[in-house]
């Protein structure tokens, strides 16, 4: 569970467009604020959605080859192939020309509400809702376990995190590399989120598959 939880927690933080969006905040006026606001936000969903799995499970994993458990194997397997779909549809988008939407000239603007919303919006749900299935086979009877659903949620916020107290200590410096790390990102955003899904995507099947049949 823990190399589950560590694979999907690395494709969640590096999903380009929550980076995009939390860089545009960070730029805007108040934009410290708007950035706190959006981490909160988007850790707040994180441990919302997997407190609702451990109470759903009762804090202990389902029984191996029991219908529950075979139904969870089910749910990753459909996961892992929206995934690769999901990756397989970007990538025909490859080589086209991109605009950035148009919703993004209006984060200068946004109240530090809006922003916390945008957290939810723009979370990648589809790796969240991998690494909550993952978490069904937490054993809550385990420290490990708090450990390991707090290290998910903790990698899956570390890329704003370290931007958030980047622009903290160092505004300047700040402001113009990640200015400069949106437009690589943007240049390569495509490209990214096809590896990102595709990866994930074929881990899940893989390991559900093998659970499956094993």
């Amino acid at each position: 569970m823990v190399l589950d939880l560590t694979v999907f927690g690395l494709a969640i933080t590096l999903e380009p467009v929550p980076v995009i969006t939390f860089i545009l905040l960070l730029s805007a006026e108040r934009g410290l604020y708007k950035g706190l606001a959006f981490i909160l936000a988007w850790l707040s969903s994180l441990v919302l959605v997997l407190a609702l799995v451990v109470l759903a499970t009762g804090g202990t994993p389902p029984a191996r080859s029991s219908t529950s458990s075979t139904a969870v194997l089910g749910i990753k397997l459909a996961l892992g192939v929206g995934l690769i779909a999901y990756g397989a549809h970007r990538r025909r988008r490859l080589g086209r020309p991109r605009t950035r939407p148009a919703w993004t000239a209006r984060l200068n603007r946004v109240s530090v509400w809006t922003a916390s919303g945008l957290a939810v919006l723009v979370q990648p749900w589809g790796l969240v809702a991998a690494g909550c299935a993952t978490a069904v086979d937490a054993d809550m009877s385990r420290a490990a376990t708090y450990l390991a659903l707090t290290g998910f949620c903790l990698l899956s916020t570390a890329s704003l995190l370290v931007m958030q107290l980047y622009a903290t200590f160092a505004p300047e410096a700040a402001q113009d590399r990640l200015t400069r790390l949106s437009g690589w990102i943007e240049s390569h955003e495509d490209q990214a989120i096809v590896a990102i899904s595709l990866l994930a995507g074929l881990w899940l099947v893989s390991k559900s598959i093998s659970q499956l049949v094993g």
